[in-house]
């Protein structure tokens, strides 16, 4: 399996652990009974950390079908290359440090880093639209 799949996958695995880790912190904050319950009123208030990580969580998932169509598109085109694993390597980091940095409220640094992340799909993007 290539750098840029292998990336991808692990993407996928920070993507589910964005899903889980704020339904564990609003089940701990709401309780186990609303959260099995039909919901049928509003959650109660389940905290700022939980709200940033629903917010992280919904940031990852904007740009994720992109970059997993870059370099799928990349994969079967045989398009490979530095630009794709360079892109590959700063979109999954940039990811991955995006997560903790919103969940502390970390202002600038936070942007900063999603630029990065944005910066790996533009590599990719690039790699596929230049000429072979």
């Amino acid at each position: 399996m290539t750098t840029e799949l292998t990336l991808l996958a692990w993407t996928l695995v920070l993507a589910l652990v964005q899903i889980l880790l704020p339904a564990a912190i609003s089940t701990r904050r709401v309780g186990l009974t609303y959260k099995v319950g039909p919901r049928d009123v509003p959650e109660p208030d389940s905290g700022a950390v939980t709200a940033r990580l629903r917010r992280a969580q919904a940031n990852l998932f904007e740009t994720l079908p992109l970059f997993a169509a870059g370099i799928l598109i990349a994969h079967i085109a045989d398009r490979n290359g530095v630009l794709t694993e360079a892109g590959a390597y700063l979109y999954f980091l940039g990811r991955l440090a995006y997560l903790p940095l919103y969940a502390a409220g970390v202002p600038y640094l936070r942007t900063a880093v999603w630029t990065v992340a944005i910066l790996g799909l533009v590599l990719v993007l690039l790699a596929l639209l230049m000429p072979a």
